[in-house]
């Protein structure tokens, strides 16, 4: 699917696949995702003290990372990656949470939603249950705070890369009630607003 005359680089951030080329145009691999969001730009990666807890990727020094200012439309059934993420105090999800300004304890059912999906629809999701389905189960969770897809490799997204436009990240126990192990990491999943 990748139309480009000369590779230069390919990497994988989140479950997204991005390539480069020589004449720097860039495509995007979404087998998976009904609706299409393109790559809004790039961010030049700096690492620092970067949280390793649940498999984060770190930022590294003079890297391009993919930026999305956009998300698929939000359906009845809309597919997405499910990340793990802890969004207590001093977990891997950097500072407190976007949308209330607290930390959350892993027990809570609570999720970040991709910057698109969060707020750049015409649709505010913060502190609003949406319904995810996966592994045969669903669970309800709250939007407590916003993947970002924009900016990242700073102290306050835990020097991570910026997030997928297709990124729901969910805490232990969101994964617990999927009955997933969180060692899994990614699982594809829907979600719906409720």
């Amino acid at each position: 699917m990748f139309a480009l005359v000369m590779f230069l680089s390919q990497l994988c951030v989140h479950g997204v696949s991005v390539s480069v080329g020589s004449s720097g145009n860039v495509t995007t691999e979404t087998k998976h995702l009904r609706g299409r969001c393109h790559i809004s730009g790039f961010l030049h990666g700096k690492s620092g003290d970067c949280n390793r807890d649940h498999g984060s990727v770190c930022c590294k020094d003079g890297h391009r990372y993919p930026q999305f200012r956009c998300s698929p439309p939000v359906s009845a059934d809309t597919p997405a990656i499910l990340t793990l993420n802890s969004f207590a105090r001093g977990g891997d999800g950097g500072g407190k949470s976007f949308c209330d300004n607290r930390f959350h304890k892993d027990t809570e059912l609570v999720v970040a939603l991709s910057t698109g999906w969060l707020r750049l629809d015409g649709k505010r999701r913060c502190n609003k249950m949406i319904r995810i389905n996966g592994n045969g189960h669903a669970v309800l969770a709250k939007v407590v705070d916003e993947c970002d897809s924009v900016y990242g490799c700073d102290a306050e997204h835990n020097f991570e890369p910026p997030c997928p436009y297709n990124d729901v990240d969910a805490s232990p126990a969101v994964w617990k009630a999927l009955g997933l192990k969180v060692e899994i990491g990614v699982f594809k999943i829907t979600w719906s607003d409720v």
